[in-house]
């Protein structure tokens, strides 16, 4: 295995989720992680179901081969004092929505210098638990920096923090958390963005359904199991809308502020 420099505040978080998900006493388990590169820049193009999937995805992947993955993150999470201090000293990348060629330039040098670049293709948690219509941003990084995009795929992680639900700490305990590192999707010069990016969701939500079936947890009448499979969450149509009322309220706090 390759020597990494020395990065103590990526050490520190490390230290700090491993601890958090230990006392938690999270149940985890992986398959495909031979597919995680030891060299080489790569994208992670991950599933979001829950907001703890960075830390959780960081864990096997530092767990399997001690490799650092720099998530682009969103400008608002930089300018908050502590996390902002803690994100640039773990070489992340921030994301500025109304600027985003340069983040996209920051990352694309990044996968260049031999880094794995995580994102959240879907901008956003799904809070149907379903994978939603994927940005194309993962695709594109992948092409312009002559790297390849490795899906990865968690059930489970919803139940310990996710969007709209106050999950009580002894829900949280002992959770089963399972993970999918899929093969790699190579991205040619002259390959068609659209079709790499309906490729990528297809297969990531393939991923999903081999977690859920696998899951040993029956999530029938569960709220972090999707409709479809017999739990309560909202339909894909109900979360959209609640996604897009949540934004026409945001809008208008602004618009108030302004």
């Amino acid at each position: 295995m390759t020597r990494r420099s020395s990065e103590p505040i990526y050490s520190t978080a490390i230290g700090i989720g491993r601890t958090m998900f230990a006392g938690l006493r999270t149940k985890h388990s992986a398959t495909g992680l031979e597919n995680i590169p030891s060299s080489g820049g790569a994208v992670f193009a991950m599933t979001h179901f829950g907001y703890l999937e960075f830390a959780l995805v960081e864990w096997q992947t530092w767990l399997h081969n001690r490799r650092r993955i720099r998530f682009m993150a969103t400008k608002r999470a930089f300018d908050k004092p502590a996390v902002g201090w803690m994100l640039r000293g773990m070489h992340h990348i921030s994301v500025d929505m109304k600027a985003g060629a340069a983040a996209f330039g920051n990352a694309v040098a990044a996968l260049k210098s031999g880094e794995l670049v995580g994102v959240f293709p879907e901008a956003g948690v799904s809070s149907s638990f379903t994978v939603r219509e994927l940005k194309s941003g993962a695709a594109r990084l992948a092409r312009d920096a002559g790297v390849p995009i490795f899906p990865v795929a968690v059930w489970g992680g919803q139940r310990l923090l996710t969007k709209n639900r106050s999950i009580p700490l002894r829900q949280r305990l002992g959770v089963p958390v399972h993970f999918a590192f899929g093969e790699p999707i190579l991205v040619g010069a002259t390959d068609d963005i659209t079709q790499v990016t309906e490729t990528l969701r297809t297969t990531m939500q393939t991923m999903v359904d081999t977690l859920q079936r696998n899951y040993p947890v029956d999530g029938t009448g569960q709220w972090w199991q999707p409709r479809s499979l017999g739990g309560t969450a909202p339909t894909v149509a109900e979360a959209a809308e609640a996604d897009a009322a949540r934004e026409r309220r945001r809008e208008a706090e602004r618009a108030a502020k302004a």
